[in-house]
C-alpha cells in the first residue's frame, strides 16, 4: 500500500517533535546539574562566611568598617588572650589536683583541731597550777600556822588578780565535768568566729545549730550572718542560719524562741521561700507569735496566688497563739464558712461588736445565714435584723439588698420563724428593717413583716370580707 501524503506529513512532523523533546530534556539536564553544584557552592560560601555576616560583639557597624577602631579591637582581644593563658596557669589547677588539695586541706584541718584542743587544756593546765601554786606559796608565807581551809577562801575571794576569773571556781568546782562543759562552749564559740570570717557560711551556720545549750542560737549570732548580706551566686547566709537551727528544734527540749522564730518567717519570706515558711510552721519545733501570723498574712495580701496558702499558715499560729478572733477571720477569707461557724460555737467568747466586725470584714451571704438561723437544732448564733441595719448604715447596700432578697424567697413563714427565734432586738428594731425594706422597693417583704409583728401584739387585721360582719352583733 503506497504511503499517503497525509501520512508522510504526519511522521514528519512526529520526528520533529520528538527531536524537539530530546534536545528539551537535555537542556533540562544541563539545568538540574547547574543548579545542583550552584547549590553545592553556596553551602560552602555560607558555612565560611557565616561568622563575617554577623555583627562583631562589643562595636558598632560604624567601628565594625574603620580600621583604625577594629586593630585597637584585635590588640585589646590579644591582651585579653594573653591575660586568659597566664591566668590558666596560676589561678587554675585540674579537677584532681583539686581533689588532692582537698584531701591535704582536710587533714591539716583535722592536725590543727587537734593541737587546739591540746593547747586549752594544757593552758587550762597551766593556769590550775598557778593557782595552787599561789595557794600553797601564801600558806607557806604564814609558817602553816592558818588553816588551809581559810587560805583556800582567801584565793577564793581574791580571784580577780587571775588572767580568768573562772579558773579559781572551777578549780574548786566538786563537779569535774563543768569545767570540761566550759572548755567546750569556748571551743565552740571561737571555731564559730573562724568559719564566719573565712566565708564557710553553710559550716558556721551548722555549728551555730548544733552548739551545746544552744549558746549560739541567738539574735546577736543572727546579726553576724545579717551583716554578710547577700553573695551573688549563693544562697543567703542568714536563710542558711535560720534552715540549719530550725532542722535541729527537734533535738531540744525547749522549741525555738520567738524572736528567732519571727525573724526567720521574715527571711524566708523576704527570699520567696513560702515552701520553707510552710514547713517549718507545720513541722518544726517553734515558738510563734501573733506578729509571726500578722508578716505571713501581710505576705500573702502582696502575693494573692500565694494568699490561701498564707491564710491557712497564719490560722495555724493564731490558734496556737489562742488568738481565736485572728483565727476566725483566716477561716472566712478562705471560704471555710461552716468551720468559722462551728469556732465561734466552739469559743464562747465573741461578741456582738466581734461578729459585726466580722461580717464588715468578711460580707459572705453564706457566713450571715448561717449566723443568724438555727444549726442543728440550736438557737442563732446573731440577730439577722441586726445584720441588715448594720450593712446599710455601713454604706454595704449591695450585701443588704442580697440579704433581703434571700429572705423575700421564703416568704412570710421565714419572717415569723426568725421573728420568733430572734431574742437580740425589739420590735422596734424590727419596723425599722421594715421601713428599709420599703425604701428599697420589698413591699412585699414589709408588709409581712408588719404582719407578723401585729401578730405578736395581739393585733390581727381584718380582711374586706370579714369587715362585713364586724358590727353585725349590734343589729341582733
Amino acid at each position: 500500500m503506497s504511503i499517503t501524503p497525509y501520512t508522510e506529513m504526519f511522521s514528519t512532523r512526529v520526528r520533529i517533535i520528538e527531536n524537539n523533546s530530546t534536545k528539551i530534556q537535555l537542556q533540562i539536564d544541563q539545568m538540574k546539574q547547574m543548579r545542583a553544584e550552584y547549590d553545592k557552592e553556596e553551602v560552602k560560601l555560607c558555612a565560611s562566611n557565616r561568622q563575617l555576616w554577623r555583627p562583631i560583639p562589643g562595636m558598632t557597624l560604624q567601628e565594625s568598617v574603620s580600621l583604625e577602631a577594629l586593630n585597637k579591637y584585635k590588640q585589646h582581644l590579644e591582651d585579653k588572650y594573653i591575660k586568659r593563658k597566664q591566668d590558666l596557669t596560676t589561678e587554675y589547677v585540674s579537677a584532681q589536683k583539686k581533689v588532692e588539695l582537698d584531701e591535704e586541706m582536710t587533714v591539716l584541718l583535722k592536725r590543727r583541731d587537734i593541737a587546739e584542743s591540746l593547747n586549752r587544756d594544757l593552758q587550762f593546765r597551766h593556769q590550775r597550777m598557778q593557782v595552787i601554786s599561789h595557794t600553797l606559796t601564801t600558806w607557806l608565807k604564814h609558817n602553816m600556822r592558818i588553816p588551809f581551809q581559810d587560805v583556800v577562801e582567801i584565793i577564793r575571794n581574791t580571784k580577780a588578780v587571775y588572767v580568768d576569773e573562772t579558773i579559781v571556781d572551777e578549780l574548786f568546782e566538786d563537779d569535774p565535768s563543768k569545767t570540761k562543759e566550759a572548755i567546750i562552749m569556748l571551743y565552740y564559740i571561737e571555731r564559730f568566729n573562724e568559719l564566719i570570717s573565712n566565708g564557710e557560711y553553710e559550716k558556721a551556720a551548722c555549728f551555730a545549730a548544733n552548739s551545746p545549750r544552744r549558746i549560739l542560737q541567738n539574735i546577736g549570732t543572727m546579726n553576724k550572718f545579717k551583716a554578710v548580706g547577700k553573695i551573688r551566686g549563693k544562697p543567703l547566709p542568714l536563710l542558711l542560719f535560720f534552715e540549719a537551727i530550725f532542722s535541729r528544734s527537734h533535738a531540744f527540749k525547749r522549741p525555738v524562741n520567738a524572736d528567732l522564730t519571727l525573724e526567720g518567717i521574715k527571711c524566708g519570706l523576704s527570699e520567696k521561700r513560702l515552701d520553707l515558711v510552710t514547713h517549718w510552721v507545720t513541722q518544726e519545733k517553734l515558738t510563734f507569735s501573733e506578729k509571726a501570723g500578722d508578716v505571713i498574712v501581710a505576705y500573702g495580701e502582696q502575693n494573692t496566688y500565694y494568699k490561701p496558702r498564707c491564710l491557712a499558715l497564719a490560722q495555724i499560729i493564731y490558734n496556737e497563739c489562742h488568738l481565736h478572733k485572728k483565727a476566725l477571720l483566716c477561716l472566712c477569707k478562705q471560704g471555710r464558712i461552716h468551720e468559722a461557724v462551728e469556732h465561734i460555737q466552739q469559743f464562747k467568747d465573741f461578741t456582738s461588736d466581734d461578729l459585726i466586725m466580722l461580717i464588715t470584714v468578711c460580707p459572705h451571704i453564706e457566713l450571715i445565714k448561717c449566723l443568724t438561723q438555727e444549726r442543728y437544732g440550736k438557737p442563732p448564733i446573731f440577730s439577722f435584723v441586726l445584720t441588715v441595719l448594720h450593712v446599710f448604715s455601713a454604706d454595704m447596700k449591695k450585701v443588704g439588698i442580697k440579704l433581703l432578697q434571700e429572705v423575700s424567697k421564703g416568704g412570710k413563714d421565714l419572717i415569723e420563724h426568725l421573728v420568733m427565734g430572734d431574742s437580740f432586738c425589739s420590735f422596734e428594731k424590727w419596723q425599722e428593717m421594715a421601713n428599709i425594706c420599703l425604701q428599697n422597693g420589698f413591699e412585699n417583704l414589709f408588709n409581712d413583716i408588719m404582719s407578723v409583728l401585729r401578730s405578736q401584739a395581739g393585733v390581727s387585721e381584718i380582711s374586706e370580707d370579714d369587715s362585713f360582719y364586724l358590727m353585725e352583733h349590734v343589729f341582733w
